[in-house]
């Protein structure tokens, strides 16, 4: 008899390690699916909040903030474009801007209200969106673009991100997970019990379920 497990995946769209951890997660999840079903939902953490519509050079700004020279970023860059090749995911780095996920946010907050299945679409979209594809998530017409292809209402969705609908909810979970010690991400916090940081491997995430299914974590 298979366990749920719930899950709450703390992340930002913007985030490479995010888009690796979930789908490492997802993979662990297929992996162990005789024993393990996950109730997943997504939760808000913005790693740039202050980013205007224009965004800025990641490259640029990840040697400015973690100090890398130009040698350190590309081996940065090609770790995770290995990880990402390995589970299937597409990291397209030249030129890369990063944009203020806001409305996005909100976007997963109306779309859990959905179904689980729906704001899980939506997310993984919002990741190939940016990662493989290049596009300003800060652009409305592009999010209700991406929320109509996962079968979303796209009036509801143009609704949402022109106005102000969410943004509490969206603040008060991004206030809420910082108060409880948040600082990085994916945050991946099993039963709201147990917490496994960054884009760990399969293996890892697969353990971690089976243990706390089987109650057998520490």
């Amino acid at each position: 008899m298979s366990t749920t497990l719930k899950i709450d995946f703390v992340s930002d769209i913007s985030c490479p390690w995010c888009a690796i951890g979930l789908q490492s997660l997802l993979r662990a999840a297929e992996s162990v699916r005789d024993e393990v079903t996950l109730d997943l939902q997504f939760h808000p953490y913005e790693l740039n909040p202050q980013l205007g519509p224009g965004g800025h050079d990641v490259a640029e700004h990840l040697m400015q903030k973690y100090g890398m020279d130009a040698a350190q970023l590309a081996q940065n860059q090609a770790a995770i474009r290995d990880r990402g090749a390995e589970l299937g995911v597409t990291f397209n780095m030249a030129g890369r801007r990063a944009y203020n996920t806001f409305d996005a946010h909100r976007l997963l907050a109306w779309a859990r209200e959905q179904g689980a299945a729906l704001q899980l679409a939506l997310k993984q979209a919002l990741f190939v969106a940016y990662f493989t594809d290049g596009e300003n998530l800060a652009d409305q017409d592009t999010l209700v673009r991406l929320a109509e292809a996962v079968g979303l209402d796209g009036e509801v969705a143009r609704e949402i991100v022109a106005g102000d609908r969410y943004a509490d909810i969206v603040r008060n979970e991004e206030a809420f997970y910082q108060q409880q010690g948040i600082t990085a991400v994916p945050a991946v916090i099993i039963n709201e019990q147990y917490l496994i940081s960054g884009g760990q491997p399969v293996e890892v995430f697969a353990n971690a379920l089976q243990q706390i299914a089987r109650g057998d974590a520490g």
